[in-house]
């Protein structure tokens, strides 16, 4: 297996391994608009990225003093969101081609997401995705959600690999300090250049300061090889 025996790659979902946050954005856009908050931004949207759905629209509730509940702004989102997700989700090419050649290696992977579950079976089937990652992790299946580790250790614990010999893909600050927590390694491809520089980010074995146009499999694939090869 090409020095990657008793490996596992555990794989963020959104803006990681798919360009799902213009869906995540304009629903969120959209359900905002209709209870009464007309110019929710990009960069507005950019605060939230990297934490649950659930976490956000709690936020929002607050933030925006919203009369809606926190379940019916959560239904509400997911709903729309899967509108979006299911015709309009790009996996990235690079990302793609290294969940291939893990996949060819033989390499055990899985998906842990702040997203719904439903989301992210969706998003999976929609980029045949599915094919290769048929292990997932959803934040609504924990207790606490990123930055906390409780995705990635149930992503383990299913995989059946100790948390040390897991290395984490992630594309933001709460997954990095999430794995960071969960004492595994983690590849970080921000999803936001502006927040490269952020402390969890330090935490990272590999930091793309350039994100997915820095990111190629092969890069990934040998960084992976050398650092787990002294385990």
């Amino acid at each position: 297996m090409s020095g990657l025996s008793g490996i596992s790659v555990i794989f963020d979902l959104d803006g990681t391994l798919v360009d799902s946050e213009p869906n995540y954005y304009e629903a969120g856009r959209q359900i905002l608009a209709a209870h009464g908050v007309p110019d929710f931004t990009w960069a507005d949207h950019e605060r939230y990225v990297g934490i649950s759905t659930l976490e956000t629209v709690t936020l929002w509730k607050r933030e925006y003093g919203l009369d809606a509940s926190v379940e019916e702004l959560l239904a509400a989102k997911n709903r729309r969101y899967l509108e979006l997700a299911r015709t309009a989700t790009r996996a990235y090419p690079e990302m793609r081609k290294f969940v291939e050649l893990l996949s060819t290696e033989g390499v055990p992977m899985a998906v842990a997401s702040g997203s719904s579950l439903q989301a992210i079976t969706a998003i999976l089937a929609g980029t045949g995705l599915d094919a290769h990652l048929r292990t997932v992790v959803s934040a609504d299946e924990v207790d606490h959600g990123k930055p906390a580790p409780d995705v990635f250790l149930e992503a383990a614990r299913r995989l059946g690999t100790p948390p040390a010999r897991c290395v984490v893909v992630e594309d933001a600050a709460p997954g990095a300090a999430a794995a960071d927590a969960a004492g595994m390694r983690c590849i970080a491809v921000p999803y936001v250049a502006a927040q490269a520089d952020a402390p969890e980010f330090a935490t990272a074995g590999l930091l793309l300061r350039g994100g997915q146009s820095e990111f190629t499999a092969r890069a990934a694939y040998d960084w992976l090889v050398t650092s787990t090869a002294s385990d």
